[in-house]
């Protein structure tokens, strides 16, 4: 079964059939698909813009959400009405956890519950593992308490709430209050905002490449950078992945804004068209989108191997460079552009048909990547 093409690269093909400069026929070739399969994407793109008659993706969708939403508030109101039940058996103050097994019994999920009462799934799963302390107890107690005044005023931090609890008659002291506060992440609306460092990070991985930019055959090393580009608009953002074996770029996303997301969405086409073996190397800088736990996380779930250079050494990452730079006098130096999408599609435009089907490089023989990721397992096997 052939794989299924991302949906941005078809996204970006579509539009540039719609512009009507060059046949079907003709951009289904340089982009190496089918002219029947290029006429279906056009006509399913007709339908989600409404040209066409048909059902479209957005109320498949739509409708799949309504129903899915209908079952979460079922449950919530489930949740509430045994809540208050349970709250209701007497005045003394009880941990919610319990009534959260109770509802797991009869068949209402643990997240829906928890986000119901206001509280952690992070929280219920501790409490379930280990057994619970008179401690566990009362710092329950007081965090409800001190979501109440928190929810009477935003404005108050944890030195705040620690005065008003002791105004109610508990014994708790401010660093206590500070630690359970942190904990279920009360804070007051005025806190400073985190997350502002722009000082590249610790590494996450090592450097495993080494300035080493060749490979025997395909799909062992990985290469990844994100450039971006000024338009009218506001600028673009490309991250790309490139395979050193044939310089071949295996999989791009690109985006207005240059978050965890592009580096993800990238890195995810790659594995969709390739489906690389357990061990592959996948090597970038140290900016943050690679070492945000997204990227980690979907490294450790195919089993590839993170690889990360020195701060501030572009000859960490000296191939992937070259490909940017090729791109910067080919495409992004040709001229002004006036909007994302008109230097969106010269980009992909770029990188499918001229580098890839036509521009052929010494370093693979004279041949272009396409060329050489056909003839050269042949040639491997006589």
């Amino acid at each position: 079964m052939p794989k299924a093409l991302p949906e941005e690269f078809r996204r970006d093909v579509v539009a540039l059939a719609r512009k009507g400069e060059a046949p079907v026929s003709q951009i289904a070739k340089d982009f190496g698909i089918s002219p029947s399969c290029l006429r279906r994407w056009l006509k399913l793109a007709d339908i989600e813009d409404g040209n066409r008659s048909g059902a479209s993706q957005n109320e498949s969708d739509e409708l799949r959400e309504a129903r899915k939403r209908v079952r979460q508030l079922e449950q919530e109101n489930e949740v509430l009405r045994r809540a208050a039940a349970y709250f209701a058996r007497d005045n003394q103050p009880k941990m919610m956890y319990p009534l959260v097994l109770d509802l797991a019994v009869d068949g209402i999920p643990v997240t829906v519950t928890c986000r119901v009462l206001g509280f952690s799934k992070q929280a219920f799963y501790k409490w379930r593992k280990n057994p619970v302390t008179q401690r566990d107890f009362d710092n329950a107690f007081l965090i409800n308490a001190a979501r109440d005044i928190h929810a009477d005023d935003p404005a108050f931090g944890y030195r705040f709430i620690a005065d008003e609890l002791t105004d109610q008659g508990h014994k708790v002291s401010e660093n206590r209050v500070a630690r359970l506060c942190s904990q279920e992440r009360i804070w007051s609306i005025h806190a400073k905002k985190r997350g502002l460092n722009r000082k590249a990070g610790p590494p996450v991985h090592d450097d495993h490449v080494k300035k080493v930019f060749t490979a025997p055959s395909p799909n062992l090393v990985w290469l990844t950078d994100i450039t971006e580009h000024a338009t009218a608009e506001g600028k673009l953002y490309l991250c790309a992945v490139k395979d050193v074996y044939s310089n071949r770029i295996v999989g791009y996303s690109i985006g207005s804004r240059m978050k965890a997301s592009l580096a993800v969405t990238a890195l995810r086409n790659a594995i969709a068209l390739r489906t690389p073996a357990a061990g592959l190397i996948v090597h970038s800088d140290r900016g943050s989108q690679f070492r945000s736990t997204k990227y980690v996380r979907v490294l450790k779930a195919h089993s590839l191997r993170g690889s990360m250079g020195r701060v501030g050494a572009c000859g960490d990452n000296a191939a992937m460079e070259s490909f940017f730079a090729l791109l910067q006098k080919n495409v992004l130096d040709r001229q002004r552009w006036t909007s994302r999408q008109e230097l969106r599609l010269a980009i992909v435009s770029w990188i499918e048909t001229s580098y890839h089907r036509r521009r052929r490089q010494r370093r693979l023989n004279k041949l272009t990547p396409i060329e050489f990721e056909m003839i050269q397992p042949a040639a491997h096997a006589a």
